[in-house]
């Protein structure tokens, strides 16, 4: 279901404005399907790997408003819940059980919690929650890494950088995401000439994993505004070298989308100085690792932001960029929208439901207009909530989007 010619059709800025009231006369309940349901006439079976820490408490979120915003369109959706993480380590003693990885490409779509926690953290490396990550990754050969970073209005404020230089921010960053440093080889531990103990890893890519993630960022530069920057770092590494040549080669294909270089120490230099000089970012996988996250954080919150992971076929895994959290897990302090979100790319690029994929989105804006901020993205003049309620806010915004138009 979600092969990137599907994905590709829809690839624009992902928030649209929404300003709809609940009719006072209606006030929704919470959860319940109202006028405006349709008999099901699609369905998709869907992965929840809820994973560790506040994993569990934003997927519960998620699950509920892709349940709801489905159903006003027409959607039915079969869910089933699968270890993974940590939680899969107490339980099976691996990361990413067997069951787990078949469930998951046997569904149209995958959705993360978070994975990771303390009590994982001096495991040996196979046996750490982040390895189940990136077999799941490899498993599900989900090449391509799409990291929305757009600064809503309603929370340009919440941002670390001057509100003329945060105001506006709308990019995107495309990671290669199974190449690289993280899976090449030879890796692993030996001595030098020296006799000290060294560990080594080895940052390689084919012509083939470069030009498959160079045509991903240009169709996505093209469905946005036609703008693509290339970051490598190709004065000092072969890699890189390599990376740039065949993505100018590939752009011969896009004559209508403008081309740029940059080397990634001046592009996270630049993410902090001028962010709307981007449109879209690609970028290899320890690269795109690290700036997505740089760029994350010009929107205010980590907590705010989604990801989503495409194969060439079969189903994409889509998840929050923010971590496990384990300081705050079982509190009710998560922010959920950044799982919700994720949810609405989903739908978007894995299930090519762009309706409800807007619905939600719509939603999300709704509920921070109506001032409602979990702890993250908190300040003065709003209303603290928890998780919790955070959901059931979304969901009314859900809801009275169909209410205002009966």
């Amino acid at each position: 279901m979600a092969s990137l010619q599907l994905n590709f059709k829809s690839l624009r800025a992902p928030f649209r404005h929404h300003n709809a009231a609940i009719p006072k006369q209606c006030p929704p309940k919470v959860g319940r399907i109202r006028c405006g349901a349709s008999t099901p006439t699609r369905r998709y079976s869907i992965t929840l790997l809820p994973g560790d820490g506040i994993g569990p408490e934003v997927i519960s979120v998620a699950k509920g408003v892709l349940s709801l915003a489905g159903s006003l369109e027409g959607i039915e959706f079969g869910f089933e819940e699968m270890p993974m993480g940590g939680a899969a380590l107490d339980l099976t003693g691996v990361p990413l059980p067997d069951e787990t990885l078949a469930t998951a490409r046997q569904s149209d779509a995958v959705l993360l919690g978070a994975i990771g926690g303390y009590k994982w953290d001096n495991n040996e490396k196979h046996l750490k929650p982040e390895t189940g990550l990136l077999q799941l990754r490899e498993g599900l050969k989900v090449f391509a890494n799409l990291r929305p970073a757009t600064v809503l209005p309603q929370l340009v404020d919440a941002s670390t950088l001057k509100k003329e230089v945060a105001e506006g921010v709308d990019l995107m960053v495309v990671r290669e995401l199974t190449g690289g440093i993280y899976f090449g080889k030879p890796r692993g531990f030996s001595s030098n000439q020296n006799g000290e103990e060294i560990g080594f890893n080895t940052e390689v890519y084919a012509t083939s994993e470069i030009d498959r993630i160079a045509r991903v960022a240009f169709e996505t530069a093209r469905k946005r505004h036609g703008k693509l920057c290339s970051v490598d770092k190709a004065n000092v590494l072969e890699a890189s070298m390599l990376w740039r040549r065949r993505v100018t080669a590939i752009a011969l294909e896009y004559p209508d989308v403008e081309l740029t270089h940059m080397y990634v120490d001046n592009a996270a230099m630049q993410l902090v100085r001028n962010p709307k000089q981007f449109d879209t970012i690609v970028t290899n996988n320890i690269f795109g690792d690290i700036l997505s996250d740089e760029a994350s954080m010009i929107t205010g919150s980590i907590g705010m932001l989604p990801s989503a992971s495409l194969a060439a076929k079969g189903p994409g895994l889509f998840e929050p960029i923010h971590g496990s959290a384990p300081d705050i897990a079982g509190q009710d302090k998560a922010n959920p929208l950044a799982t919700v979100l994720s949810a609405a790319m989903l739908l978007k690029y894995g299930l090519g439901e762009k309706d409800a994929a807007e619905r939600i989105e719509a939603a999300v804006l709704d509920t921070l207009s109506r001032g409602f901020r979990t702890g993250d993205i908190y300040s003065d003049g709003n209303t603290l909530v928890g998780c919790k309620q955070m959901g059931e806010e979304v969901l009314k915004s859900v809801e009275s989007e169909v209410l205002a138009t009966v």
